[in-house]
Formats: C-alpha cells, structure tokens, sequence
C-alpha cells in the first residue's frame, strides 16, 4: 500500500530504477507563481548560480593589490580566458565582451557538472512500479539539460552580439561585411566585378540566414550535448568511469558555447584591427 502512494524520497547513487532508466525530455513543474510554472530546472539554476557567488565572494574577499590565494587563483582563470577571448573579439569589443563571455563560460561549466552531482536526478517525487521506486518528479535537474535553459542561454548571446556589433562595428560596417564585394577592384577584371558583387549579394542573404538560426544552433548544440550525458549516466547506473568523460564533455561544451559567441562578435569587430595597428606603427615611424 504505502509502495503505491506517490511520496517524496531522498534516495542517491543507484539506489532507484530512475536511476537506471532515461531522463524526461521536459523539465518538470513543482509549483506555480501567478500561473507561472516553476520547474525544477529553472529552481537548481538560481540555486546553483546563488551559491557559486556566495562561493566567489567568500573566495576572493575584499580585492587588494596583493591577491589572496582565492583571489590569484580567480584571476589567474580570468586571465586564461582572456588569453582566448580578446584574440578572437578584437581589442575594441573586448572590454565590453569579455564580462559576458566569462561569465557565460562560468555559468554553463557549473551547470554542465551540475549532473554529476549524487541525488541529482534521483531526489523527487514517485512511486513504487514492479516492485521498483520510480522517480517521476525529480526535485533537482541540471539547468542545461532543459532546452528551454539553453534557448534562453542562446538568445542572450544573440542579443549581445547584435548590441555589440552594431555599437562597435556600426550598420555600414554590417552591410559591407554581409553584401559588400571583397574583391579588389584594381585587380579584378571589368566584366568579372559586377558577377562577384552579385555573387557576394546572394551569400550574405545566406549568412543572414545563418545568423538568424544561431541562437537554435547554439541551444541544440548545448542541450544536445548534456542532455544525452545525462541519460548516458542514469541508463549505465552512474557507472564511475563515465564522470571523467561527462567532466570533459561538460568543459567542452562551455568552451564551445562561448567560443562561438566570441567568433560571431569578432567577424565583425575585429575588422580594422590590425590595418589600425599599421598606421599607429607607420604614425610612430
């Protein structure tokens, strides 16, 4: 009797056939604020974005011109990241990208891992089914494995791009990039320069197709990704050798995402960067 009652448990590593079996697709409900539902996704990506920075703040302390152990070792990664990243975005959108790209990069790493986690998925509601207890609500899901985190995720990044382009970049910048001919005029034949213009007008309806998918793109990528380690580690019974490729898997994948966005602000602002750089040196001669 008390087998078939749907109740709340707290049950760990391969201690239920939730354990073993595939993970929802869908994030699931708990509870509703103004007819709002509230998923389990969504409650483990405040909780666990609340805690990283009660961890950072209590990491780093107050910051000082001689770091603490906490703070060297918070710099020393944001100094990796920027080793990466200003490459890629170009010297005059980095001040503004980078915050954003760190923060994607840290943000999506920690949720990646989230998985790993013991009672990750086998904390929640349930009910007894063949003599098994089965989870059917889990209480905590990994913010990355719900596609409607990730499409957020993505439309930020979309959104930011088009903020920092067009202030960094600007629309004439935009449109030569998207449908201007990069031929040179002086070396290109007469007859071939207006067969390339066209050429290059048909492309960048392409490319603008292209943009206006990236943020599916990105998402699907993201969620794909973590979403299939998730059920790999519940359908193998959270086998141990398993969380070394699911920690790579999940660094990869934070990585990618981020990089990408960088990619996509730096086809366009890091235009100029080295002619710029030129001149200076050309002015200082």
């Amino acid at each position: 009797m008390i087998g078939r009652i749907s109740t709340l448990v707290f049950v760990f590593l391969g201690f239920t056939a939730a354990a073993r079996g595939a993970v929802e697709p869908s994030a699931t409900a708990l509870f509703e604020v103004f007819g709002v539902p509230i998923t389990n996704s969504m409650v483990t990506g405040w909780a666990v974005s609340v805690l990283f920075i009660v961890v950072l703040a209590l990491l780093i302390g107050k910051p000082g011109i001689i770091p603490t152990k906490g703070q060297a070792v918070f710099e020393s990664v944001l100094e990796a990241l920027r080793g990466i990243f200003e490459p890629i975005v170009g010297k005059k959108a980095f001040p503004v990208a980078f915050p954003l790209l760190a923060t994607f990069f840290l943000f999506i790493l920690f949720h990646n891992w989230m998985g790993l986690i013991p009672g990750v998925g086998t904390v929640g509601w349930g009910h007894d089914v063949d003599g098994h207890f089965v989870i059917t609500r889990p209480l905590i899901r990994p913010h990355t494995t719900d596609f409607n985190s990730t499409i957020a995720l993505a439309l930020i990044s979309f959104g930011a791009w088009a903020i920092i382009v067009l202030k960094y970049a600007g629309p004439r910048v935009i449109l030569w990039d998207l449908f201007g001919n990069k031929a040179d005029k002086k070396e290109t034949p007469v007859w071939l320069y207006p067969i390339l213009s066209l050429v290059f007008l048909v492309v960048g309806f392409i490319e603008v197709f292209s943009i206006l998918i990236r943020p599916f793109t990105l998402s699907v990528r993201l969620f794909g990704n973590i979403y299939g380690g998730e059920n790999l580690m519940h359908g193998t019974g959270f086998l141990f050798v398993f969380y070394f490729m699911e920690l790579l898997v999940g660094l990869i994948q934070a990585l990618v995402f981020t990089l990408l966005t960088s990619v996509y602000i730096g086809l366009i602002c890091n235009h100029g960067d080295d002619h710029e750089e030129g001149h200076a040196a050309e002015a200082h001669h």
